[in-house]
């Protein structure tokens, strides 16, 4: 009896969740139908797929591709991305590392302020921040980072401390032992134990990072366009917006963070997994 309604359970957990992922799923393949249709019929039949009549191949790629200069945009995204999350996976797993072995009242104090920063709302310092930018010289693909670094450092911190917390003590005394100073313990020892969870961390910054529009907006300008600030100058005046390129350069943004997260789901899962374990 209790099989049968354990199966029963399993099967309508199923459709469940299956029904949840058909959701989720939705939006993105609307997208994709409508990036291979002329940008006349989108409005009239957004779900509909594409035939004889509506289907142009490519033509809203290529046009979308030569409309905003989506390749220099891509570049400087995939710049600001990659280097914005290196850093902060970088200089945050080093602080929780810090925070963690090294306990009195400064690094308690510096724990309570990054996780402080994570209820800010960014409109609370987006005006000012965008002035210090000014005078500081940080309205560039370089300096955003370190504005980057910022904003991301309060979640990072807060989800590295937690793992450090179970990682025993003994074997990094074992490293010290050996003539480990505490650079090499950190980089040899502790990095490699927290590689599910660096994964974990770059993965929830690089989705952030990569379709964040505001900031990149109000700091870069139209200097140094990111994709998502590239795709908005598809939207003309008075409501004239190319449908068609939009959707087609939609799907070029979306296409290389889905592929970083296939790439990467197993250390997500393995951090969960060993997070709940320990816990």
């Amino acid at each position: 009896m209790e099989t049968k309604l354990k199966k029963r359970s399993n099967i309508i957990w199923f459709i469940v969740l299956f029904f949840l992922a058909l959701l989720f799923l939705a939006p993105i393949f609307l997208i994709a139908i409508n990036s291979f249709k002329g940008k006349l019929y989108i409005s009239e039949d957004l779900f509909s797929l594409p035939n004889a009549q509506t289907f142009v191949g490519f033509e809203n790629y290529i046009r979308g591709i030569e409309t905003v200069d989506f390749w220099q945009a891509f570049a400087y995204s995939i710049f600001i991305t990659v280097f914005s999350v290196g850093t902060i996976v970088l200089l945050t797993s080093m602080t929780a590392w810090f925070i963690v072995r090294v306990k009195n009242k400064f690094t308690t104090s510096l724990y309570y302020l990054f996780v402080f920063s994570m209820i800010v709302p960014f409109q609370m310092v987006m005006f000012t921040l965008t002035w210090f930018s000014n005078q500081l010289h940080l309205d560039n693909p370089l300096g955003i980072i370190f504005v980057y670094l910022g904003f991301g450092s309060g979640l990072s911190v807060f989800v590295f401390t937690g793992f450090i917390k179970s990682v025993p003590k003994e074997i990094e005394e074992a490293a010290i032992i050996d003539g480990c100073g505490p650079i090499r313990t950190f980089f040899l020892v502790v990095l490699p134990i927290l590689k599910p969870t660096v994964i974990t961390v770059a993965i929830l910054n690089a989705m952030w990072i990569w379709n964040d529009y505001l900031l990149p907006y109000l700091l870069l300008g139209t200097e140094y366009k990111t994709i998502p600030v590239a795709i908005q100058y598809l939207q003309g005046s008075y409501g004239n917006t190319d449908y068609g390129a939009l959707m087609a350069l939609l799907v070029l943004a979306i296409i290389p963070v889905v592929i970083f997260y296939l790439s990467s789901q197993k250390h997500i899962i393995k951090s969960i997994s060993s997070g709940a374990v320990k816990g």
